[in-house]
């Protein structure tokens, strides 16, 4: 009996930490856009296209504004270790477009991914190592 409290009352203490390791963290790009969501429209004549497979994230940044805007920011700061680097970027100041989590897709970032961040945020550190796919980072996000 006693060790089944032991049992419940870890449990109960683990439980809040798996719940937060399922949910998604606020900003975080996903890891890849799949095959199934990319077309091709109005190829060449007589061509047929083929999408092989999804393509990986390579880059994430903020960004000043709406993706179309193309406002790209230079980091403030750059961190090498162990195999990985680390890239700040202060976000002070104002925006009047918003700030935004551009994340890129493919060896040279030929797709996008974008949202809109919340106007409080003033610092984010994407730390980058590399993936196990061509040109694939794995990227964790962390803003303040």
């Amino acid at each position: 009996m006693q060790r089944q409290r032991c049992l419940n009352g870890i449990a109960c203490c683990l439980m809040p930490v798996f719940a937060q390791a399922a949910m998604p963290a606020a900003h975080a790009c996903p890891d890849s856009v799949p095959e199934a969501s990319i077309s091709l429209n109005a190829v060449p004549a007589g061509w047929t296209p083929y999408i092989g497979g999804p393509l990986y994230l390579s880059a994430a940044a903020p960004i000043d504004g709406a993706p179309a805007r193309r406002g790209q920011l230079v980091p403030s700061g750059e961190r090498r270790k162990k195999g990985q680097t680390t890239l700040s970027y202060r976000l002070e100041g104002r925006y009047p477009d918003g700030k935004w989590l551009q994340c890129s897709y493919g060896v040279h970032g030929e797709v996008t991914l974008s949202r809109r961040m919340d106007d409080s945020i003033s610092l984010c550190e994407f730390t980058y190592r590399k993936g196990r796919k061509a040109g694939q980072n794995e990227i964790d996000i962390d803003c303040s």
